[in-house]
């Protein structure tokens, strides 16, 4: 690569704004969504309320999912595979947690996927 080159002219408009680009997978990381007012979000406090936690922020993406028309759904990563601390952190804050997906979830998602694999070669 050239010192003039840069991402932005190696990657194609789909690759670059594709859900995987702006969320890469990390592991030994929480997925967490939170829902919250449009007037009342503010990174910087969503920002604290994980390191509140002895967390760090990773991630942070506003979504265009549909939770109402006033409200915001905001996707988090952090470098926690268990999230009880920062969801209770978040909440404390006056955020409300509408999803997770914790590292221990992954894997136990992926031992499950094995498992069934498994038994449909056994045809059980």
């Amino acid at each position: 690569m050239e010192a003039n080159d840069n991402i932005y002219t190696l990657l194609s408009s789909d690759e670059l704004h594709s859900a995987e680009h702006l969320f890469p997978p990390v592991t030994d990381s929480s997925e967490i969504t939170v829902v919250c007012d449009r007037d009342d979000f503010s990174a910087s406090l969503i920002a604290r309320a994980v390191e509140d936690a002895d967390a760090h922020l990773l991630n942070m993406n506003v979504t265009s999912a549909d939770v109402g028309l006033y409200r915001l759904a905001v996707d988090l990563r952090i470098n926690h595979r268990d999230a009880g601390a920062v969801i209770r952190s978040l909440e404390r804050y006056g955020l409300h947690v509408a999803h997770l997906l914790s590292g221990e979830d992954s894997i136990t998602e992926y031992a499950r996927q094995e498992i069934n694999d498994f038994l449909a070669q056994l045809e059980i």
